[in-house]
């Protein structure tokens, strides 16, 4: 176990030791906030390791040991954001799916940093495999926590049993990433409604 300080920008992060692979949580939450402060300052163009490193007075290797790439660090500041949100649960698969688009994919995305970052992961991971691997664990991971407002609805009787609810939610979601690559977030969310109509007027059986 190594004894040298991850952080050390004043004598209280002294305390911050690296424990090996695992990562040391104090450490990890000081990298993020400065990952996002530099991201904040200087966009996506300004954003590397390098940078994160010297913002947060932490050594490289810590970083590359913890995340392998810039793609995986930038996406780990995005799920800060992503992570505090909680899903939607009205009590109608129809409103739960119309917030789902309209404030928990567009409007989170409108106009704010997280947009730009998770702009840039897609990129990223359409040249770089190893960008692409993190992107598609995380999308899973997503897809499969958002099929809960189906599995819901099913309970409810909303939509017959056989329904695939990963099938519905990645439907929803497309429509959402193929707008904000198209930077066209401010018109898509005028046609939420419109559009989770469409895919659930998809679904046999469906009802309100």
């Amino acid at each position: 176990m190594s004894t040298e300080p991850d952080i050390s920008a004043d004598n209280d992060e002294i305390a911050r030791r690296s424990i090996g692979a695992r990562r040391n949580p104090a450490s990890q939450e000081a990298i993020l906030d400065a990952a996002q402060a530099v991201m904040q300052e200087g966009g996506i163009a300004g954003f590397s390791i390098e940078a994160v490193a010297r913002r947060a007075r932490a050594g490289k290797p810590t970083i590359y040991r913890w995340w392998p790439h810039r793609t995986a660090l930038m996406l780990d500041v995005y799920k800060r954001f992503k992570n505090a949100r909680s899903f939607p649960d009205s009590g109608s698969l129809r409103s739960d799916l119309i917030s789902f688009l309209e404030d928990h994919l567009l409007g989170f995305w409108q106009g704010s940093l997280c947009g730009t970052v998770y702009r840039a992961v897609v990129a990223e991971a359409q040249t770089d495999p190893e960008a692409a691997k993190v992107l598609k664990a995380y999308q899973a991971e997503r897809l499969a926590y958002s099929a809960q407002m189906v599995d819901r609805a099913k309970a409810r009787g909303e939509v017959p049993a056989a329904t695939d609810g990963e099938l519905i939610v990645d439907l929803v979601v497309s429509y959402a990433w193929h707008q904000l690559l198209l930077g066209q977030i401010d018109d898509a969310i005028a046609r939420v409604p419109t559009v989770i109509d469409t895919i659930l007027g998809g679904v046999r059986g469906y009802r309100e």
